[in-house]
């Protein structure tokens, strides 16, 4: 194998009599405006929203494991020969060999220590590189994938960051706002939420809070409730019912959902989630998932906040 720190990763291995499997927890939350809301009521009342990983990714990373725990059963399978090898193996010689290809490095350690194998064990330990060498050829291939996946990835992330260039909407009011929302703020907070996520509806009245907070700090907070988009006025209606009861004032907006905004809004799976906007209309750093009425979550927006503004003076100094 060509990549130098995975190789030294090999070496370094203990061989294991038994393989242990990994298991992928996920967690609940407010996922959508579906039934799952209802299913999870019990958790979704104290729980703040996760993310899911990319389903294509996830699913390559699975298969490169999988194909490294089919060599490390190899290794456990014949343990007695491959102790022995790792043993004789000159790791100052392996580290200057980590360019070499990984099968092609075992056989070479291999042979240069015949003298020192039983041709039983010879036999065992040629057979297995072989299979590793098939092994190895899936790795490469699976990585190629796994770096395109990756590059894709973040070419849609560099993408997302500039979806509110050229908004165009109107608040929860009839009233039209359009980027230059953005261009009067230091920052700006925006907070995805939908009428029957119930950690959405528990933080509006602390999202109000910070709005006040923001005022004097150059910045502002926008809610976006995603069942007000298209102006569903029964959706608007229902989002302004409950903004009232809870005392929250700031501006909720709606736009096209076919908008640049709103196919990124429509990819939201976990709500709420909060963004902040810097006046240029770009996403700055990582979304945060969960609602502020949590004091570490408060905590972390803030200090994104307060980030976000000092670069802004910087850029205008």
């Amino acid at each position: 194998m060509k990549n130098k720190e995975i190789l030294i990763m090999k070496f370094k291995k203990l061989i294991a009599t038994t393989m242990a499997l990994s298991m992928v927890l996920t967690f609940s939350g407010c996922t959508s405006k579906s039934s799952d809301a209802d299913k999870n009521s019990s958790s979704t009342q104290s729980s703040t929203a996760a993310t899911t990983k990319n389903d294509s990714s996830d699913d390559l990373n699975a298969r490169l494991d999988a194909l490294y725990q089919q060599e490390n059963e190899l290794f456990a399978k014949h343990q007695d020969a491959w102790n022995k090898f790792f043993g004789l193996m000159n790791k100052d010689a392996a580290a200057s060999e980590m360019d070499e290809n990984y099968a092609d490095f075992l056989a070479k350690t291999v042979e240069a220590n015949k003298d020192s194998f039983t041709e039983e064990e010879l036999d065992t330990l040629n057979k297995d590189i072989e299979q590793i060498r098939g092994i190895e050829e899936e790795i490469a291939k699976l990585e190629k994938e796994i770096s395109a996946s990756d590059k894709s990835a973040s070419d849609k992330s560099d993408s997302s960051s500039s979806v509110f260039s050229g908004f165009a909407g109107k608040d929860l009011d009839g009233n039209d706002v359009d980027e230059s929302l953005f261009s009067k703020n230091a920052v700006t907070v925006v907070n995805f939420w939908f009428s029957g996520c119930k950690p959405c509806v528990a933080e509006l009245p602390e999202l109000n809070k910070l709005n006040e907070t923001l005022k004097e700090m150059g910045g502002e907070v926008v809610g976006i409730n995603t069942e007000t988009l298209d102006d569903n006025q029964d959706g608007i209606k229902e989002a302004k019912k409950i903004l009232e009861k809870q005392g929250a004032s700031y501006r909720n907006l709606t736009f096209d959902s076919n908008s640049e905004l709103g196919k990124y809004a429509g990819n939201i799976v976990a709500f709420p989630t909060t963004i902040l906007v810097d006046r240029n209309g770009n996403i700055v750093g990582e979304p945060l998932l969960g609602g502020i009425d949590e004091q570490k979550n408060y905590d972390s927006l803030m200090k994104q906040i307060q980030s976000v503004i000092d670069a802004d003076t910087a850029s205008s100094k």
